[in-house]
């Protein structure tokens, strides 16, 4: 059974005090809600040390929005990496958010060298695939995310496969208000549990959570949440605000499938 997981992403959002204010919130919150469901925040880097001290054994997961390609130390001013996240005790890493894939034009090789390297860290990798409009629009939907997991998931064992966590963010749902109907979001959630199973095997696939991350509030999570190949969302702006933040991971953890 696939235990649901809610990740906010903070994105370039946060200030010391601000930080320390919405955790203190979220641990009034939260605590019973994370008997039943992972939850995971995601703050910009120069913040996670804050926010791991503050989390301090609390069943919340910190996790990083990036790591570096490079997968040593080196002269690579800066950068960061995913042995540098694990040292800092971050157990989680988002790799190839639709925002680094076009504002930092990484590529599917790019996200691909990441997702090693996070592994090899024992970090729990969140990697993010998604179309844009236009793809959409030409019918390129599992092309597209064919493609991308084609390029992550090459040279990859079961073993490693299985410690991966799928996002689905379509990329046109990403800070626009506009989210994937529940429909939408499970067609393209269910081909790539069955674009895995096909690679990897139908067991593998099962176990494998695959989370939507486009808009999520806590208006439509409870219909998201609902559909059979929906593990849980990856969250925004809704990440930044207590009440909205803790409705979806109520929402998840009410789910009638694993909740």
């Amino acid at each position: 059974m696939r235990k649901l997981l809610v990740a906010g992403n903070w994105k370039m959002h946060g200030r010391l005090s601000q930080n320390e204010e919405l955790m203190n919130s979220l641990f009034q919150q939260l605590p019973a809600l994370s008997e039943s469901i992972d939850i995971l925040v995601c703050p910009p880097s120069i913040y996670l040390d804050q926010i791991k001290r503050l989390v301090d054994g609390r069943l919340i997961g910190v996790g990083a929005q990036n790591v570096s390609c490079f997968e040593l130390d080196g002269a690579h001013t800066g950068e960061y990496s995913a042995s540098m996240l694990a040292d800092l005790g971050v157990s989680y890493v988002l790799i190839g958010h639709s925002e680094r894939r076009s504002e930092q034009h990484e590529s599917n090789d790019q996200v691909a060298i990441k997702l090693k390297n996070a592994l090899k860290a024992g970090l729990v990798p969140l990697l993010c695939v998604g179309e844009t409009l236009a793809e959409r629009e030409a019918g390129l939907v599992e092309n597209v995310i064919a493609d991308q997991l084609s390029i992550a998931f090459a040279g990859l064992d079961s073993d490693e496969l299985s410690r991966v966590v799928v996002a689905y963010e379509p990329v046109w749902a990403i800070g626009t208000g506009k989210t994937a109907t529940p429909e939408q979001a499970q067609h393209v959630h269910a081909y790539i549990r069955e674009f895995v199973a096909g690679g990897f095997g139908s067991e593998l696939s099962l176990n494998m959570k695959i989370l939507y991350g486009g808009s999520v509030k806590a208006a439509n999570a409870e219909e998201l949440f609902k559909q059979p190949d929906i593990d849980g969302g990856l969250i925004g702006g809704a990440a930044l605000v207590t009440e909205e933040f803790t409705a979806i991971c109520r929402a998840a953890a009410n789910s009638p499938k694993y909740g």
